[in-house]
């Protein structure tokens, strides 16, 4: 079995931070978005994956390397431009060829992997698993209905008045049988190859589709504040570490607190869960909960919870940071006590005390 992980798409609202690198790398507890995917892949038994990359497939590539740091083999399939989930799948037909896959959004965060997914699939082998999950409000999702004897009658995209509360989760496995579907459909209003079309092709045709209901956490990591919930999640099962790797004096660390190698904490408190990566270097700062510090930040006089700061951040007198999201190199300085929830691009400047942005 093979698996088909979507990376390009260009976040639009994730911006300012997609302006600067794809959104399937943004870091959740200091790892990207989309190495969780590839883990839960690897997990379920499958090393065989392709990637779809957009323009920024440079980037994911440097980021990823050809998969053997994490136990996979990676094969880059371009899309040169959006033209929707299905059109992928045409992209990866070679790849594919005629192997059952699993196909994975690579923006979508599923904590308890796909290995339910997967199995549900081997035990009957139908045309196509859905992965669906229960929300309380389906209108802004791909909405699956199923007829009295728990199989899938409809796919719905979006629906004002929703029939079902059971939505797709971002996973899915297919046969081949996928491909002549894709073949069949033509392009949606927004000029695109609707994977929820081509689905619901072989539903009217009598292909046998089948739901997984997917356990755990699901998050789309398309706007801010499901990151931040992803990432206080993510955060949540850390576990507790028996000694810091990293230096820590005159310090007092409570709770899950993991301090990589080459960092240095000195005269702070640090309330776990909280994560601070390497070369990051932290004095006089009273950080956490639920913080993830990137490698070589610099921190002085700061006071932060519930936040991501990326790779080679500083930050200095400014103790009431929360909810934020900090992007990598972003420089923020001032003498602030009062509360701010900042969300700050790649290589951003901040006073804030004069209220002045860069």
């Amino acid at each position: 079995m093979k698996a088909l992980v979507l990376a390009g798409g260009s976040g639009s609202r994730l911006r300012p931070f997609s302006h600067s690198a794809p959104k399937q790398l943004l870091p959740i507890a200091n790892r990207p978005v989309l190495e969780y995917a590839l883990e839960n892949l690897r997990a379920a038994g499958i090393h065989d994956v392709g990637v779809i990359v957009g323009d920024r497939g440079d980037q994911i590539r440097d980021a990823l390397g050809d998969g053997s740091r994490l136990g996979l083999r990676l094969t880059y399939l371009r899309q040169d431009r959006p033209l929707g989930l299905a059109h992928c799948v045409r992209v990866a037909r070679d790849f594919l060829a005629a192997d059952d896959f699993v196909l994975y959004l690579g923006d979508v965060m599923l904590l308890d992997g796909v290995g339910a997914l997967v199995s549900d699939f081997g035990a009957s082998r139908p045309a196509a698993q859905l992965a669906v999950h229960r929300v309380d409000d389906p209108r802004a999702f791909g909405v699956v209905e199923l007829d009295a004897e728990g199989r899938v009658a409809a796919l719905v995209e979006k629906p004002e008045e929703p029939r079902s509360d059971l939505v797709l989760s971002g996973a899915f496995a297919f046969t081949s049988a996928i491909h002549a579907a894709v073949d069949a459909i033509t392009p949606s209003r927004r000029g695109e190859l609707e994977l929820t079309d081509a689905v619901q092709w072989l539903v009217t045709g009598g292909a046998a589709v089948r739901v997984t209901r997917q356990p755990g956490f699901v998050a789309d990591t398309g706007r801010p504040e499901d990151v931040l919930a992803c990432h206080r999640r993510v955060l949540d099962a850390l576990p507790v570490a028996a000694a810091p790797d990293g230096a820590v004096e005159a310090s007092e660390l409570t709770g899950a607190v993991r301090i990589e190698p080459g960092a240095r904490v000195t005269a702070s408190r640090i309330t776990g869960p909280v994560v601070i990566g390497a070369g990051a270097r932290l004095h006089d700062c009273v950080v956490g909960p639920h913080v993830s510090v990137g490698g070589d930040c610099a921190l002085t006089g700061a006071g932060i919870t519930d936040s991501i700061v990326l790779d080679g951040a500083s930050v200095s007198d400014v103790r009431g940071i929360r909810g934020s999201i900090i992007g990598r190199s972003v420089r923020i300085a001032g003498r602030a006590d009062a509360a701010h929830r900042l969300l700050v691009g790649d290589h951003g400047h901040v006073d804030v005390g004069s209220g002045d942005a860069v």
